[in-house]
């Protein structure tokens, strides 16, 4: 075995580090709001097709002109989907992380004043809801750049986290040469925070998911109906509570606001958090939260 493969495959092994959570909780569950409406690929924008991805439309074609379709289920999100969903989570009094596409948050003033009014963490999910595995290094660290200049403009300060999503070979590594991102969460390989050594200086990984994710309803293999939605993400925080009372863990729940606002999957997710609500022992959080309690805790040097 070499010993500069850039990947860990081990982890915190078979005894994992306390976290010592708020109040001795058995569990810190996190919930995010992807906010990517009017960011995402649509000739309108100066791309060369329309968007393909995370839609009603499963298989969807990318067409060299407006796809009107496409568009509109994604105004759906931001016209209808994003109050639905603001209603629930400040009814409810629970703290969220937003992560705010800059392009999308620029477009709604009204949305992102009401995530601010809620004093929800909005973090940066990049400047454009697009791929960008193929994206020349220093294009990408230009639109880093402009996207948190930009995200602090509009919401005040910059963000503590960043979430590209459809990341490129270099993202973690930009993310890592800044100094002024907390952490990152382009990762879906623990259920802790943990520190990524393999760039210019150790990176604080706040993993994301993509199974107790609302995303499985618009690909192939996933949820056909809110009770699948419902009893995955409750089977998830089961287990984690279980493991909560020697083992404690993280629970992240994402969401987006033109695939779980849709009225038959957001009922799932109201009972989702009505079922939390029963149990004692729950940190309910926001990412940056859980950034900043492993910081203090584990410190990387």
């Amino acid at each position: 075995m070499t010993q500069n493969y850039p990947r860990d495959l081990i982890g915190y092994g078979q005894n994992t580090p306390n976290p010592e959570w708020p109040n001795k909780a058995r569990i810190a569950l996190q919930f995010v709001l992807n906010y990517e409406e009017g960011s995402e690929n649509c000739i309108l924008h100066g791309d060369e097709k329309s968007e393909v991805f995370l839609s009603e439309i499963i298989g969807a074609q990318a067409y060299e002109d407006r796809h009107l379709s496409m568009e509109s289920i994604y105004e759906y999100g931001s016209r209808s989907g994003f109050w639905r969903l603001h209603r629930l989570f400040t009814e409810h009094n629970l703290p969220l992380t937003v992560f705010g596409v800059t392009m999308a948050l620029q477009r709604n003033p009204e949305a992102l004043q009401a995530m601010l009014d809620a004093d929800w963490e909005i973090a940066s999910h990049a400047m454009r809801w697009i791929h960008y595995q193929d994206m020349d290094i220093e294009k990408e660290r230009r639109l880093m750049e402009e996207s948190i200049a930009l995200h602090e403009k509009l919401v005040g300060k910059k963000p503590a986290g960043w979430y590209t999503g459809r990341t490129s070979p270099n993202t973690l590594a930009l993310v890592a040469e800044r100094n002024d991102i907390l952490y990152c969460a382009d990762s879906y390989a623990d259920d802790l925070p943990y520190y990524d050594r393999h760039y210019s200086k150790p990176l604080l990984i706040v993993p994301y998911t993509l199974d107790t994710n609302d995303m499985r309803f618009a690909s192939a293999q996933g949820f056909n109906s809110g009770e699948q939605f419902y009893q995955y993400l409750k089977d998830a925080f089961d287990v984690l509570y279980e493991e909560g009372e020697t083992s404690p863990k993280m629970l992240s729940i994402g969401l987006h606001c033109r695939i779980v606002g849709r009225p038959a999957r957001f009922a799932a997710l109201k009972r989702f958090v009505e079922y939390v609500q029963q149990h004692d022992d729950v940190w309910v959080c926001t990412r940056e939260q859980i950034a900043k309690h492993w910081r203090d805790k584990f410190p990387s040097t």
